[in-house]
């Protein structure tokens, strides 16, 4: 019997930025790694996750970025088109976090793209913000590395106290028994912002679930709260921000979620 890829990631979130003032902050989490193959069986498997049906967890197209009314595969196919891969993957794992008893907010969630021989091609980068947008980035395979890696220009609205005009900087490896992932924010050739992601992997059963659901209660709703909580703090410090109307012309290639 073939291993199932799917699983838990029980992780700790590092953010911390270095200009104009320091900051930093903390917290732990967990995120399901899902292999879109395997969600049938996932769902049949565990009582209190569904695949687009209400549940205390439930996964649902709409939460990811979408060029037509397809699914999340052919939404994928046709951004990787766009980004000029014409080979389409055959497994696609997605990292991220599924709604909680119907609310739904993911600063990331990540999907990795693997060829018929399970190995990996690309990956696409979905970035949330508080506005109900999202932003997918290709993360291309490091060939040198064998992980992946991009530095970007941002172009997108996700913190008043980020301007849209920085670049990102993703790097991350594919998912093992740890979970590694870094996204930094660069002004120029000066990294600003540090964000980190590891964690290391848990059995996707109904019991690690109901475990980690009872250890992290609430959990999107945790994240939406801590997001505006260090945002206080931050305007607390007077760090400069900006509101999202004034740069218009630097936003760019976003959805709008459902």
């Amino acid at each position: 019997m073939t291993a199932q890829a799917s699983c838990l990631y029980e992780c700790a979130v590092m953010h911390r930025r270095l200009s104009p003032k320091r900051h930093e902050f903390a917290y732990r989490i967990f995120l399901f790694y899902l292999d879109l193959d395997e969600l049938p069986e996932i769902a049949n498997r565990i009582p209190f996750f569904s695949l687009n049906e209400p549940n205390i967890y439930a996964l649902r197209n709409e939460d990811y970025f979408q060029f037509h009314s397809g699914g999340m595969r052919a939404n994928l196919d046709s951004f990787l088109e766009t980004q000029g891969l014409t080979q389409k993957p055959s497994r696609i794992r997605l990292l991220t976090l599924p709604r909680f008893l119907g609310y739904t907010f993911n600063p990331i969630s990540i999907f990795f793209c693997f060829d018929e021989n399970d190995r990996p091609l690309t990956s696409v980068v979905q970035v949330g913000n508080t506005f109900g947008e999202l932003k997918p980035y290709l993360v291309p395979l490091d060939p040198a590395t064998q992980g992946f890696h991009i530095r970007v220009a941002k172009n997108y609205y996700v913190s008043p106290f980020s301007p849209p005009d920085l670049a990102f900087d993703f790097r991350f490896d594919h998912p093992g028994n740890r979970l590694r992932i870094a996204i930094d924010d660069f002004q120029g050739e000066e990294k600003v912002l540090l964000s980190t992601l590891a964690g290391p992997r848990v059995e996707l059963t109904a019991g690690n679930l109901a475990l980690l659901t009872f250890k992290y209660p609430l959990i999107t709703l945790k994240v939406i709260s801590l997001i505006h909580w260090e945002a206080l703090r931050l305007w607390w410090k007077r760090i400069p921000h900006r509101r999202k109307e004034a740069d218009p012309d630097l936003q760019q290639g976003a959805f709008r979620g459902h």
